[in-house]
């Protein structure tokens, strides 16, 4: 049995279209690939292509078709790439008129792949005004959907992405959208959205791995609620995105450059000393255990082993001097793709070593105390033990997860606005935290970089009021 077949036999697709899922964990977002054995369809490709050329190579099919569900906010599209590559035609909605060359595809189109595989086409308004869902049907009929901001696990995609006046007009089309995508479909339909496994284009959390659209009808509030109450919901639910989406419709309209994944120019240690003292933005890579222990002073702790690009594409002044900072070349390399997809593909340099291999003066090396919240709720009944004293507990969560939960007079500035907002953090020890460590590293990387006395709560916030941390709520 061939790979193909395996994972046919795996989805219940036997005889007919196999969907492989290509995922971009760190951006919380899908793309796919479906084949009938021959020829493929992709939908929504990342920026590097190159996984989806591979997945196509271990089907033994010739990728077709390239679709976009919509022009992406959260990363910089790889269709246009791929289907210059390929040959594939590049399928966009016509309603986007974008300058380059594709395939306009509209409402009621059926793209036949072969004799046993066809899209059809759907509007589905919402995350976007020209917004397309494609069904996948076999000789059987429909197999599936690809939702891409429409339709997700648990909830929709937020609506609020072409502006704040828009909104509401948005998610009323969101609502009428995916009511139809469950009148069109068997409820044994399968859903591939594009977004919602930690993606901030969800209107809120999604939930579950996978679903179909009849386990959605019982649960996904676009579907058990009517109209009115589902926007109202929506609109109140939604929370700050990262502000790099500001630049990705621009990049995706105009048709992305291919991507350059070589080699950063090697930053020698007096050259980073210089960027370091010169204030610019200097990332270590390495995992928040490791970067606690020992670092530059200056560099801003943000891991491989968390959502890296995301918060510092979040965090700095776009087209900022960046500085890469890993254990290993691999590191490095890593770094670079996920940045080139949202966009940041050029940099200052790169350096590889430990902190004191880097150093030119053991005076530059630091480390940051580490503390769980067991021991934040002994400091505040008046027992620090080994750490100085809290005289601010500082959150840097987003706006949401504080209005949700937090710790008694706790001071709230989310982690990217926390370099603009250095001077409303009291003065004193800081104690900072966020929802599990990753962040909270970052933020106390900030704080030391400014002088700041930092004792870095590197623990879940759900087990806060457990230890004995006073909430509030």
């Amino acid at each position: 049995m061939t790979a193909l077949d395996e994972k046919q036999r795996a989805d219940g697709l036997v005889g007919g279209p196999a969907v492989e899922v290509i995922e971009t964990s760190s951006l919380g977002d899908r793309s796919y690939l479906a084949t009938d054995g021959e020829v493929a369809v992709v939908v929504d490709p990342q920026r590097d292509v190159d996984r989806v050329l591979a997945a196509a190579g271990r089907a033994g099919a010739r990728i077709a078709l390239v679709v976009e569900t919509h022009v992406h906010n959260d990363y910089v599209s790889g269709g246009l790439e791929l289907a210059r590559l390929t040959g594939a035609e590049y399928g966009v909605a016509a309603a986007d008129e974008l300058p380059f060359a594709g395939r306009d595809l509209a409402d009621g189109d059926v793209v036949e792949l072969s004799g046993r595989m066809r899209l059809r086409v759907v509007a589905t308004p919402g995350h976007t005004f020209h917004h397309l869902s494609y069904v996948l049907e076999g000789e059987e009929g429909p197999v599936g959907v690809f939702t891409g901001g429409s339709l997700l696990f648990g909830t929709t995609g937020r609506t609020d992405l072409l502006g704040a006046e828009h909104s509401e007009e948005l998610a009323r089309h969101q609502h009428t959208s995916v009511r139809r995508l469950a009148d069109l479909l068997p409820d044994g339909a399968q859903i591939w959205p594009t977004h919602g496994f930690g993606s901030f284009c969800s209107a809120t959390q999604a939930s579950g791995d996978s679903a179909t659209v009849g386990e959605q009808k019982r649960s996904n509030p676009a579907l058990t609620l009517g109209e009115s109450d589902f926007v109202r919901q929506t609109l109140t639910g939604l929370d700050a995105y990262p502000a790099y989406y500001a630049h990705m419709g621009v990049r995706n309209s105009e048709g992305p450059k291919p991507l350059d994944l070589r080699e950063p120019a090697r930053a020698e240690p007096e050259e980073l000393r210089r960027r370091l003292e010169s204030g610019e933005w200097v990332v270590d890579l390495r995992s928040r255990k490791a970067f606690v222990v020992s670092h530059l002073a200056g560099t801003v702790g943000l891991g491989l082993d968390g959502p890296m690009a995301t918060w510092l594409g979040w965090m700095i002044e776009w087209g900022a001097p960046i500085t890469l900072l890993g254990e290993s070349r691999e590191q490095v390399a890593a770094a670079q793709r996920e940045l080139a997809r949202i966009g940041i593909d050029a940099f200052a340099g790169a350096a590889v070593g430990t902190p004191e291999q880097l150093a030119t003066d053991p005076a530059q090396l630091r480390s940051t105390r580490t503390a769980s919240f067991a021991d934040l709720a002994a400091a505040l009944d008046g027992d620090p033990g080994e750490f100085p004293a809290p005289e601010v507990v500082l959150d840097v969560r987003t706006h949401n997860e504080f209005t949700a939960a937090h710790i008694a007079d706790a001071v709230h500035i989310p982690l990217y606005e926390l370099a603009q907002r250095l001077d409303e953090v009291p003065a004193g020890v800081v104690w900072v935290h966020c929802g599990s460590g990753y962040r909270a590293t970052a933020a106390a990387s900030v704080l030391e970089a400014a002088g700041r006395t930092v004792v870095l709560i590197d623990d879940h916030f759900g087990t806060a009021a457990e230890a004995g941390v006073p909430m509030s709520s």
